[in-house]
């Protein structure tokens, strides 16, 4: 049987609603970890449902790091000003600007990754299929994804920039 105190602890923890925290729970008789993996895979159905909603809202968010040896511009789009505004949101941006200081991804997707990059090194090009760097048992994407289910909103990465002291860009 679920309790109120473990629907309150398991929404604190994954920031789920309080009906989307009490079914995953109910559904995974009370097993937090199996309940987690239900609101990954529920996010994940929620984002594709969502996937073809106009993103006209968002954030340019910056991040240097380094004493200002590496500068990060990213921006983050969703559907409307009110989830832009949102904590949730906005820590999303923060760590999509962490990751890409960290990590140096070349391209967004993997369908942008050149032809000639190796089959090893394919994924860790492209931005959301990189292992995210603050939960490494989920990628870039599967982030942004629980960001869309805890919203309900569509969000996706529209672009982004890392500057490092001392390098310069190709062409």
């Amino acid at each position: 049987m679920v309790t109120v105190d473990d629907v309150k602890r398991f929404r604190d923890e994954t920031g789920a609603g309080v009906m989307d925290a009490k079914r995953a729970l109910d559904d995974a008789a009370g097993d937090f970890d199996r309940a987690r993996q239900l609101l990954r895979e529920r996010g994940v159905q929620a984002a594709a449902k969502r996937s073809d909603r106009e993103t006209r809202h968002g954030t340019v968010e910056s991040y240097i790091h380094g004493e200002g040896r590496i500068g990060v511009l990213v921006e983050i789009n969703c559907e409307t000003d009110f989830v832009a505004r949102t904590e949730d949101f906005r820590s999303l941006a923060r760590d999509v600007a962490l990751q890409i200081a960290a990590m140096n991804p070349a391209v967004l997707t993997l369908e942008d990754v050149a032809d000639d990059v190796p089959e090893s090194e394919r994924q860790g090009a492209a931005l959301l299929t990189q292992t995210f760097v603050k939960e490494p048992s989920q990628t870039v994407q599967q982030r942004i994804e629980e960001t869309i289910a805890t919203t309900g909103e569509n969000i996706r990465v529209a672009r982004f920039t890392r500057y490092e002291l001392g390098e310069r860009a190709e062409g």
